[in-house]
């Protein structure tokens, strides 16, 4: 049954007989036919050859009657042989050739070509059969030309929208705050998607949407969208809800607005939620004079990464800032102990000095004042050793790139300035310390450098940072100077330095721990564990 169909497939019924020609008629019409003609035709010649032969034979040679018959065998011969080469022409050489000039051309690519069927004839059926082959093949072609031409205008598609998203991304890589990051998006967003206007909407505490950058609109629309409700227009609803929602024309903002929107209306408006994980902090708007379908099948899909990417960038920006504000705020605070613990207690014991001295220059006991006066004058030495310390640390600015750079730094400028062989070994991989703590290891390793500088009188100093598991951090802080006394110390300020490194040990927090013996030199061992990114940006943030 199946062969059955698929003969019946290949090749129609009949017309004549209603039914396909089986495969022993099909090897008649295409060899026997043909050659029937010819078949006779020789047969016929070699009868008149065996007459010729028997009239040869028979009838005496110089008869009137043998001449007459040798004539009519040489005619009918001929006829015979003229009539097979027609015919073998005709059924055979010519449909060869038609045959050959139809594989030419099919070999050239005309899939449009078709062999010449005859009204009758041997090559009829075959004939027909090779042109509904050609037919077949050129509506195979035609089909899988249009999957080709659809499949390159797919893959043209990805790969625009490919290299919009990575100009994006790489554009908002490169800024450094909100605004220049906002500016960067809006010019890349413009030039990549060719939009007359782009807007970035964020949401804020009261219900409210403000427009925090626009390219493309006019002065006047854009004050009067500083602040709208998120239940007035679209936007809103989008902050709201998700989704892309593609407008066709920008008529409900003109209502919503009330005045003209657009100098001449686009084509299209298109909002995307600007979604951070699950939360969506904002919108923004692209303003189209062709439809957003040129860009592709994907179109919403690229919309949407581009406002997860600038999401990703706004919230990124504002955690640092966040961090850095932190930062600073820990400094000041920092700042205000040291001042504090040191500067403020020399001047409570000035002071004391002072009014203790009145008391004398009083009594006139001049002997007393004068002790009293030297008193005070070491007293104000300390504390302008105190100031001048403080002022040297805070002046020194840490290196944006990070702990690593600015200790190496700090180290390079060291060795310059003293002569003293110093040393820098990071024995890290990546920091996984937070902006605070950071800063914290920075002034600590600043302090101690102060102190080999002034009071070690040292020939060498290594400093070390090593992390086994990336959590636990060592800082060693070790010279060969002439170290010092655990109990007392001759140099004024000297605890006031080591105290200073104490309390930021403490606020890392971490353990501080001093190795010292006079003529042993000084080794600074400092223990701490790194704060979780995570953590320290969500406190930042609350």
């Amino acid at each position: 049954m199946a062969l059955l169909n698929e003969d019946t497939a290949l090749h129609p019924p009949t017309q004549r007989s209603g039914l396909a020609p089986t495969g022993w008629r099909k090897m008649r019409n295409l060899y026997w036919r043909p050659l029937f003609t010819p078949l006779a035709l020789l047969v016929i010649l070699l009868v008149l050859a065996g007459v010729a032969g028997f009239l040869a034979l028979v009838v005496p040679e110089h008869s009137p009657f043998f001449y007459a018959a040798q004539v009519v065998l040489l005619l009918s011969g001929g006829v015979c042989i003229g009539l097979a080469l027609w015919r073998v022409k005709r059924d055979l050489l010519e449909p060869l050739a038609e045959l050959r000039r139809w594989a030419e051309r099919m070999r050239e690519g005309d899939l449009s070509v078709r062999v010449p069927v005859t009204a009758a004839g041997a090559f009829t059926e075959l004939a027909r059969d090779i042109n509904d082959l050609g037919d077949e093949l050129r509506m195979l072609n035609l089909e899988m030309t249009s999957k080709v031409r659809k499949h390159t205008q797919h893959l043209s598609h990805k790969t625009r929208s490919l290299e919009i998203l990575y100009d994006i991304s790489s554009s908002l890589n490169r800024s450094r705050n909100q605004d220049e990051l906002l500016d960067s998006f809006l010019d890349t967003c413009m030039d990549l998607v060719d939009a007359r206007a782009v807007t970035v909407r964020l949401l804020n505490g009261a219900g409210q949407l403000r427009l925090v950058a626009s390219r493309g609109l006019d002065p006047q629309v854009v004050e009067r969208e500083k602040l709208m409700p998120v239940n007035a227009c679209l936007c809103g609803h989008v902050a709201i809800h998700g989704g892309v929602h593609i407008q066709k024309g920008t008529t409900l903002c003109t209502k919503v607005l009330g005045q003209s929107f657009l100098a001449r209306d686009c084509q299209e408006l298109v909002v995307v939620p600007l979604q951070y994980r699950e939360e969506i902090i904002g919108v923004y708007n692209l303003i189209l004079d062709k439809p957003s379908s040129d860009l592709g099948g994907e179109a919403r899909d690229l919309f949407i990464s581009i406002g997860r990417h600038l999401a990703l960038a706004l919230e990124k920006t504002r955690l640092d800032e966040n961090a850095r504000r932190l930062a600073i705020v820990e400094e000041r605070n920092m700042m205000g102990n040291e001042l504090h613990d040191s500067l403020a207690q020399s001047i409570v014991s000035m002071r004391l000095h002072i009014k203790m001295l009145g008391e004398m220059l009083f009594r006139k006991d001049i002997a007393n004042a004068q002790h009293e006066v030297r008193r005070l004058h070491i007293s104000v030495e300390e504390a302008h050793t105190s100031l001048r310390e403080l002022l040297a640390n805070f002046r020194s600015r840490m290196d944006e790139r990070g702990l690593v750079p600015a200790i190496e730094f700090m180290v390079m400028n060291f060795k310059q300035e003293t002569g003293i062989a110093a040393y820098f070994h990071n024995e890290c991989g990546e920091l996984t310390l937070s902006p605070a703590q950071e800063i914290q290891v920075f002034r600590i390793t600043q302090e101690a450098l102060a102190n080999i500088r002034k009071h070690s009188d040292a020939m060498t100093a290594r400093i070390m940072l090593r992390s086994d598991d990336g959590e636990n951090y060592t800082l060693l802080i070790e010279d060969d100077g002439l170290g010092m006394s655990p109990v007392e110390s001759s140099h004024p300020g000297e605890h006031v330095g080591l105290s200073i490194m104490r309390e930021r040990a403490h606020r890392l927090p971490g353990t501080l721990k001093i190795e010292s013996e006079p003529g042993e030199g000084t080794r600074i061992c400092l223990n701490f564990s790194a704060d979780s990114p995570r953590n320290s940006l969500e406190a930042t943030r609350g």
